[in-house]
């Protein structure tokens, strides 16, 4: 038989068992859908993490209280790291060459209020550097002044949508709002920014660190951004940082982590992820291989008068071994690209309920999904397909 004649035997013997056909046609469907829709997942959530760090700035070193080898865990958790003050802040910025800009955070919650209005926001204390090192841009009004650090002027910037919330068709430049106890005037509006690793930027009040740090009731900072002059001096920058504040502190409790370091770790961990995920949906393609054996042997065994026919009229083992793998096949390569399809709708979805998430599937992943598919056909239709091959002709004509 031709491939063609193959061919259009199988599709003839699947348009006979319609129910079965599709059942089993769905089983391979729904597998290559799992794959498709969770590498696309996890390659999403890759992708939203290396974005959300290039937007922070570029040549980025961070500096966060806490060491990851004495704590055994994230920086700043577990242990009791000495405080990381704008003292060591400022001691970086004037003693080490290769930082341009430094950005001290402080960071918590607080009411803001205007009148009755009040709101639950992200209290952010920083310095005039924080708008260039984080990227940071001004819908209107102004940005924090070029003060001493440890000075702080009764100014706020806020977030879009606090601004909005606060204040509702009013212009909220010059005016006052409080914050806890403090009376802080509005010199500036943020641009609409979105979320930015896990701070929704446009919900928040800026005001300088060190009124922050007074009204959170902290001597330690969050952490201290560092835009370093160049990107071959990074790692050369990390080391003095370290150094420097292991002198002021009498021990190493503090970690810098390079932006690079950060994002490879994010790129290892969730590209893992995704291979784990596109594993475990694989096991599904698997379970529709063993229902694509079942119904090629019963399949066989209800065409044992077919088969001998085909003997009987000079077919051989080989074209009657194709003949039934083209079935599995057919079966399997259909349910691949249904499966495709309703990965595609499903990643559509998961787009429009999460719009900051840019799901889509890696081209390798849609490859061997489709390739897996057919794959499984064979490997599940050889032994069906053997079956029928053994089949004597007389007792198959026999219907024995």
């Amino acid at each position: 038989m031709s491939p063609r004649d193959l061919v259009g035997f199988a599709a003839r013997a699947l348009r006979g068992h319609r129910l079965r056909t599709g059942l089993s046609l769905l089983g391979v469907a729904i597998g290559v859908a799992a794959v498709v829709t969770l590498t696309a997942l996890g390659e999403g959530a890759r992708r939203y993490v290396v974005s959300q760090f290039s937007q922070i700035g570029t040549n980025l070193l961070i500096v966060v209280p806490g060491k990851t080898e004495t704590t055994g865990g994230m920086p700043g958790m577990g242990g009791v790291p000495n405080d990381l003050t704008l003292a060591d802040a400022e001691a970086i910025r004037r003693g080490i060459p290769e930082i341009d800009k430094a950005a001290p955070i402080a960071m918590g919650t607080e009411t803001v209020a205007n009148g009755e209005r009040r709101r639950q926001v992200a209290l952010i204390g920083a310095t005039h550097e924080m708008l260039e090192v984080r990227r940071l841009s001004l819908a209107r009004g102004r940005f924090l002044p070029e003060l001493e650090w440890d000075r702080g002027s009764p100014v706020s910037v806020l977030g879009t949508k606090t601004a909005r919330e606060l204040f509702p068709g009013e212009d909220p430049l010059g005016r006052v709002v409080r914050i806890g106890d403090w009376r802080m005037r509005v010199i500036g509006i943020l641009g609409p920014r979105g979320q930015q690793l896990g701070v929704d930027m446009d919900d928040v009040v800026i005001v300088p660190v060190a009124n922050a740090l007074r009204m959170l009731n902290r001597s330690s900072l969050f952490r201290v951004l560092l835009q370093v002059r160049a990107h071959a001096d990074l790692v050369q920058a990390r080391d003095k940082v370290v150094r420097l504040i292991t002198e002021r502190h009498g021990e190493e409790d503090v970690t810098a982590i390079t932006q690079d370091a950060v994002l490879s770790a994010f790129s290892s961990i969730l590209g893992a992820l995704t291979m784990a995920l596109a594993g475990i949906a694989a096991i599904s393609l698997a379970v529709a291989g063993i229902g694509i054996m079942n119904v090629m042997l019963v399949s066989v065994s209800e065409r044992t008068r077919e088969v001998g026919l085909l003997k009987a009229v000079g077919a051989g083992r080989g074209q009657i071994l194709l003949a039934f793998l083209a079935e599995a096949i057919l079966i399997s390569s259909a349910g691949g690209l249904l499966g495709l399809l309703l990965g595609w709708v499903a990643i559509r979805v998961l787009v429009a309920v999460y719009p900051d998430l840019p799901a889509s599937p890696p081209v390798w992943a849609v490859l061997a999904a489709l390739a897996l598919s057919v794959a499984v056909g064979a490997l599940f239709g050889v032994l069906p397909a053997r079956r029928a091959t053994r089949l004597d002709p007389v007792a198959a004509l026999a219907g024995r």
